[in-house]
């Protein structure tokens, strides 16, 4: 097998199992629960499944520079909250809402990545802190509006409308992935990008700019958050100040699945997104099936650990130690 070939083959095997396992429940849904595979099924499962997808994309990329972030519940949910208090109930403030969400949202991410990337503290612990601070915003912030109350009505509608039967949110963790894809695979930065990711000690010998990547990097992570955040506020019109809860484990859980290397460089984002897509199918089949949530939260967990276990790290050892077996002299 030609080098170029064997490193394609070896890469990519770091990827399979999140389709094997999207197989798997498709599989085990057709036979138990076919109705979950109905097109009204999958078209309300559709936005869903992106919204935790384009949450994961950002935690996917600060992953690829070998840390971690745990304040995305709360730069989601204080962008969901900002949509409904700029907004303020009116169609003519949605670009304002949007646009102040994500910027407070970049902010936050640059917060993480001067803590992480320009001082060098603990990734785990530094956004776990700024995660509890922006709770705390968050808690203050919701008393200047009153309680439930409603994104201005041109979000909703637009976010319950359907373009080629689907709602747009999944059209948009099409598009962010699409763009990753073609950012990280054909530009110059995206090359480098993951360079720094793999070897930062050897990207800054020859002249990157290792901190300003690292920082840079959860300002976009921050920015996807947020994204996700006004358009899950949108999908369900009155958000409540626990509604980034369910986006502090999901998103690792679809990066460790995606076969993401936990230490830093490589990840895909397709495999990403499929991976949330895999979480959301496997959470609504268990719904479907009348299973109890302390069940589910079992089940969940089980599969967490199940990718752990076939982690993309753990692929490629494998491979390789296959592959070194496989040339020794003798070897039949």
């Amino acid at each position: 097998m030609p080098s170029s070939a064997l490193t394609s083959f070896v890469v990519a095997s770091r990827y399979m199992p999140v389709y094997v396992a999207l197989l798997l429940l498709l599989i085990v849904a057709a036979i138990w629960v076919p109705e979950t595979l109905s097109g009204v099924a999958l078209s309300a499962i559709a936005p869903f499944g992106a919204l935790l997808g384009i949450a994961a994309l950002g935690q996917m990329l600060v992953v690829m520079t070998g840390g971690i972030d745990l304040s995305t519940p709360g730069t989601l949910t204080l962008a969901a909250m900002i949509t409904v208090g700029v907004g303020d109930r009116a169609d003519g403030r949605i670009w304002l809402a949007i646009g102040t969400a994500i910027g407070v949202a970049a902010i936050i991410g640059l917060i993480n990545g001067i803590l992480i990337g320009g001082i060098k503290l603990n990734p785990l612990i530094v956004t776990l802190a700024v995660g509890q601070v922006v709770i705390g915003v968050i808690s203050r912030y919701v008393r200047t509006f009153p309680v439930q109350s409603p994104v201005p009505t041109g979000l909703s509608d637009w976010t319950a409308t359907r373009i080629l039967g689907v709602s747009p949110i999944f059209w948009i963790g099409v598009a962010m992935t699409l763009l990753l894809i073609v950012a990280l695979r054909y530009t110059t930065v995206g090359r480098r990008f993951q360079v720094v990711g793999a070897n930062p000690v050897s990207s800054q010998v020859v002249g990157v700019r290792v901190t300003l990547n690292q920082i840079l990097v959860y300002v976009v992570a921050a920015m996807l958050y947020a994204i996700a955040g006004v358009a899950l506020a949108g999908l369900i019109r009155n958000p409540g100040v626990n509604i980034g809860s369910p986006y502090l484990l999901g998103p690792i859980a679809a990066v460790v699945i995606g076969g993401a290397s936990l230490t830093g460089g490589l990840a895909s984002p397709m495999s990403t997104m499929v991976a949330a897509f895999f979480l959301t199918g496997l959470n609504q089949m268990m719904r479907s099936l009348g299973l109890p949530t302390a069940l589910q939260f079992v089940v969940f967990g089980l599969v967490i650990i199940g990718g752990m276990l076939v982690s993309g790290d753990r692929i490629i050892k494998g491979v390789e130690r296959l592959l070194r077996e496989r040339r020794r002299p003798g070897h039949a």
